[in-house]
């Protein structure tokens, strides 16, 4: 990190001081091109030669490199950067301690969002920290942690039991296994994303939301529009309109983004399939159209998206290309478990209530009680109490239950 941070200080520098010029175009490439570089050493060199050795029968040693934590995180930082300068939507930072603030920001480091320095260029000098900036931050913080323990890890145990052995699941377990596990997705991720918002503003930075209720989308475009936010703006801003395809560029940059965004989440084909799979489903809606798509009843969207994104979620856990196909065929029917069994009953029965507070919370139920009491003094101040106390009691609970914990799964390691 230290000497990415050097290389891609020193470019911006050059990128300022030839603006317009060769040593521009120069710096901007050499910084992008040792970005990718060290993000395709660290990540993908084990994957790459594995893939040799099998399609060419050889044995060169497959090297054992160990991942710089949070290295995807802070490459896409610089790219956005180092971009942006040669744009001249921003200038280049002239203290490097300034910089590797930027680049080192404990809160988003390890788990995200991709935060650009557009966004906080003007808070690394200048931060306003208000008291009602801590309160939110703490709050939010509490929010993040819970969805993390109280639902993210409990959810795992599910995960784990159905898919985690899958040659061994029902059709229904199948299923069951692959609801939970987009819903431990969700949660775990738009977990860290508040708990690096919240850190953010208690010491005065301002980060974008990373989710917004991607569940209650009608369509896969909508979906992409509310996960993971910070990455689908990145590559929609520096990859979707890349000038390398001709007159299909708006096709040939829609294939390149969802190949990036799967080659992104890891090291492993299944996620490359999976990027490739959003890629398709956007396209079908990208030609059906707006207009056509918005025809559709509504009940029939909600239907329709939540089956991808089920799929997608199944494509995305099994690394093992072997075991994703035998969970399409038990998923689909073709298993030899059966359609359903009884530990898969009592599975639903006993986390029936963690699944129905799951569920119920992938709705937007804060910002509709935001909205309806900040029209009243009296509501807003009771609500604004209840919050604190609320965000306290989960504080506590979930770190008692961290503390004695036995299962606390950390899928940002790939990252």
């Amino acid at each position: 990190m230290l000497a990415t941070a050097i290389v891609n200080y020193v470019c911006a520098l050059l990128i300022g001081k030839y603006q317009g010029k060769r040593g521009d175009t120069a710096a901007t490439v050499f910084a992008v091109v040792y970005d990718l570089l060290m993000l395709g050493i660290f990540k993908y060199s084990g994957f790459i030669v594995e893939n040799i050795n099998a399609l060419f029968s050889s044995s060169i040693p497959v090297p054992d490199i160990r991942l710089p934590i949070g290295i995807s995180f802070y490459t896409f930082q610089t790219i956005s950067y180092i971009i942006d300068c040669h744009w001249e939507k921003v200038k280049p930072q002239k203290k490097f301690k300034n910089f590797l603030l930027y680049l080192a920001l404990f809160p988003q480091l390890v788990a995200g969002p991709i935060v650009r320095y557009s966004k906080i260029e003007k808070e690394i000098d200048q931060r306003t920290i208000e008291l009602r900036d801590v309160s939110y931050g703490l709050n939010r913080v509490a929010l993040g942690l819970a969805k993390k323990v109280l639902l993210a890890n409990q959810l795992s145990l599910i995960v784990d039991s159905f898919l985690g052995n899958i040659s061994s699941s029902t059709m229904a377990g199948a299923w069951y296994g692959a609801i939970a596990y987009g819903l431990q997705i969700y949660f775990d991720f738009s977990g860290y994303s508040d708990i690096a918002i919240g850190l953010g503003r208690v010491f005065g930075f301002h980060f974008d939301e990373n989710f917004d209720h991607p569940f209650i989308c009608r369509d896969i475009t909508e979906f992409w529009q509310r996960w993971h936010i910070s990455l689908s703006t990145f590559f929609r801003d520096y990859v979707l309109y890349i000038p390398i395809f001709g007159k299909r560029r708006k096709y040939g940059g829609l294939f390149l983004v969802w190949l990036c965004t799967g080659i992104w989440h890891g090291a492993s084909w299944n996620y490359i399939l999976w990027g490739l799979y959003y890629g398709l489903f956007i396209l079908i809606e990208m030609l059906i159209g707006k207009k056509r798509m918005k025809k559709v009843p509504v009940l029939i969207r909600h239907i329709y998206s939540k089956f991808v994104i089920i799929i997608g979620f199944s494509i995305f856990y099994f690394e093992d290309i072997g075991k994703l196909g035998t969970f399409f065929k038990t998923a689909f029917g073709f298993g030899r478990n059966g359609f359903i069994a009884v530990q898969d009953k009592i599975s639903v029965v006993n986390n029936v209530f963690l699944l129905s507070v799951a569920v119920l919370c992938c709705f937007p139920l804060i910002n509709t009680i935001k909205n309806v009491t900040d029209k009243h003094f009296a509501s807003k101040a009771t609500v604004s109490s209840v919050a604190a106390v609320a965000s306290a009691l989960l504080l506590i609970i979930t770190s008692i239950l961290l503390v004695d914990a036995t299962t606390n799964p950390f899928l940002y390691f790939r990252f």
